[in-house]
């Protein structure tokens, strides 16, 4: 009786074991490095942080008018460009047929 405790007992460690062993080892993934995407992945990344400066900007620019940091003309000669940017990288992430823009110039504008 005491061997049939012992053997239920051993097979009861050996499953705990068998089904918790994918939690206990680390995942090895194939490959995490950002520079490793495909390049078309790589582009789309690119614009969409080009998307996020541009709307950061403008955001801070309009921000800046309102609290009068910016004069109306700075205001205005800066806003121009800035929309103009965000515009283009907008338009370049936008699916369907004319998505495949080539990679829009850098113009980005310094607020001061």
């Amino acid at each position: 009786m005491e061997w049939a405790l012992a053997l239920a007992a051993m097979l009861a460690v050996v499953a705990v074991v068998f089904v918790a062993r994918p939690f206990l080892r680390d995942p090895a993934p194939a490959s995490d490095r950002l520079d490793e995407l495909a390049p078309e992945a790589r582009e789309r990344l690119a614009l969409a942080e080009e998307r996020d400066r541009a709307l950061a900007a403008l955001k801070e620019l309009e921000f800046d008018h309102r609290t009068g940091k910016i004069s109306d003309e700075d205001y205005r000669a800066q806003v121009g460009p800035l929309r103009r940017r965000a515009a283009e990288v907008l338009r370049a992430l936008e699916p369907g047929e004319g998505a495949r823009h080539e990679r829009v110039p850098d113009q980005r504008q310094r607020v001061p």
